[in-house]
């Protein structure tokens, strides 16, 4: 049979972008347009409306980046002055720091007047209002934000939107899932009514379509590959596991030990799992950082960081806390626990397999989890619907997983994990309980501190550890703790003493 030769993708400068841009994608090892770009640059250059439907991880951003930086600095009836000449909106944090990062990148070069480069701002939340009002006072070009700070500072004032010429709305899916779309349409209420609009996500429900109608100039819809089942990656190897609650780390401490594992991520449903599973993985020797809501976004930010520059080889994230994370080089992703539904699956395993590359979705189902995994089998034609049952020692999990015969829980010294949230101490603790089914009474004799006084906060948040740390510490602390209570014990008299006595 003779080979088929692959259709040669064009290059950015093929498909009529400018040479500042083509020179600065090109220092970061970007030459050739990805199947979305290569069909929505020749329409985005024109000034087009469009939707663009892709799997997550295909290219979206410089789909609508490059096609808008070339825009705004080729367009000689309206210069740049300073006020925000493009908006894109997305989801969350994490997406709104990747964009911001891609398109300084993609505009290293370009320059807004004889005067001065163009320049991008991020607007999020959880960071101070003052430097990102003070970045809008002093003039920007293209603004990359969040729906809830953009419109803060818009109603404000220090965000101006009357001078937009293109709107983005990324990952319009997600901000759907959020609950952001009723922030959207107040944005939307204060842009000019004559500019382009692009809309990018990787499904398609119908209240997009609807959001889409309302705002956008008869859209050209793109799909550079086909939705639903086939959003799922073809060059990603999915597995799905019937696993026990119980033996779930130690199931997943053995995947991070496969051949060819390199950068991985754990997805759970809850934040406290999320703390604790990689409070245990750290405990085991891996190299993990966290990422959840109950983390400040500098704490978020770090463990990212780490994760990009491979300090940390394991991350474990919430799905709202794992939007927008942009990484080529996943080759694992684990479901620790499985998704709501199937389009936040296609989102999870969407990691992994990117710009053409292979990568592994292990799925984890407990036993109470069967019935919504069934539905997610069913809507994306998985053909798993009932998953085998499997345990740490399985030897069909060891072969299909590729784990060398003598890998076990841990690898090594336990390692901290990245910065923790005020309130996991807590959680530890009450995990700790839970695991040593510690019974409610011996909690009678934690409520009382070092000093003698009574603990205030919650009784769930006392821990055998600290009971351990007192009787361990009794001899070598001194008496206010431990000694009143052998005090106690001694002084009671015994029956016999009694009738003495009496």
């Amino acid at each position: 049979m003779t080979p088929v030769t692959p259709h040669p993708t064009p290059t950015f400068a093929e498909l009529g972008v400018r040479d500042e841009i083509v020179r600065a994608l090109a220092e970061g090892g970007i030459e050739h347009a990805f199947a979305i770009q290569e069909l929505t640059l020749p329409l985005a250059l024109a000034g087009d409306d469009l939707i663009g439907q892709a799997r997550t991880g295909m290219g979206k951003t410089f789909a609508f980046g490059v096609p808008l930086l070339n825009r705004i600095t080729t367009d000689t009836e309206r210069p740049l002055t300073g006020i925000p000449r493009a908006l894109i909106v997305v989801p969350t944090r994490e997406l709104c720091i990747q964009v911001y990062e891609d398109l300084v990148g993609a505009s290293k070069y370009l320059m807004a007047d004889e005067t001065r480069k163009l320049t991008v701002t991020a607007i999020y939340g959880g960071r101070p209002y003052e430097p990102q009002i003070e970045a809008l006072q002093k003039g920007v070009d293209v603004v990359v934000g969040t729906p809830g700070r953009l419109l803060d500072l818009a109603q404000q004032g220090h965000l101006q939107l009357g001078g937009l010429s293109v709107l983005v709305l990324d990952e319009a899916d997600e901000m759907l899932d959020l609950g952001f779309l009723p922030d959207i349409e107040r944005i939307l209420k204060q842009i000019p009514a004559k500019r382009q609009a692009m809309l990018f996500s990787a499904t398609m429900p119908d209240p997009i379509i609807t959001l889409a109608r309302t705002f956008m100039n008869q859209p050209t819809h793109i799909r550079a590959e086909g939705v639903q089942g086939s959003a799922t990656h073809d060059t990603t190897e999915q597995f799905a596991y019937r696993a026990h609650a119980l033996d779930k780390v130690e199931m997943v401490s053995r995947i991070l030990q496969a051949e060819g594992r390199g950068a991985t991520m754990i997805f759970t449903r809850t934040k406290r799992t999320a703390q604790k599973v990689a409070d245990e993985l750290g405990e085991r020797g891996f190299k993990v950082g966290a990422v959840h809501g109950d983390l400040g976004q500098g704490a978020r930010e770090k463990a990212l960081k780490s994760f990009r520059t491979g300090e940390v080889d394991v991350l474990v994230a919430t799905d709202v806390a794992a939007r927008g994370i942009d990484i080529d080089d996943i080759t694992h992703v684990i479901n620790f626990q499985i998704p709501e539904d199937e389009q936040a699956y296609v989102h999870r395993i969407g990691r992994t397999g990117r710009a053409g590359k292979t990568g592994i979705a292990v799925t984890l189902v407990d036993w109470d989890e069967l019935p919504r995994w069934s539905m997610i089998d069913k809507a994306l034609g998985l053909d798993t619907p009932d998953p085998a049952e499997t345990y740490s020692n399985s030897p069909h999990f060891y072969e299909e997983m590729k784990i060398p015969a003598d890998a076990g829980g841990t690898v090594g010294k336990p390692t901290r994990t990245t910065d923790k949230p005020k309130r996991e101490p807590r959680e530890s603790r009450e995990s700790s309980s839970e695991r040593t089914g510690d019974k409610p009474a011996r909690n009678r004799n934690r409520r009382r501190t070092r000093g003698g006084q009574a603990a205030g906060g919650h009784p769930e948040a006392v821990t055998e550890s600290a009971s351990t740390e007192q009787s361990d510490n009794a001899g070598a602390e001194g008496a206010e703790g431990a000694r009143p209570g052998r005090r106690r014990r001694r002084r009671r008299p015994s029956k016999t003493a009694a009738a003495g006595t009496n």
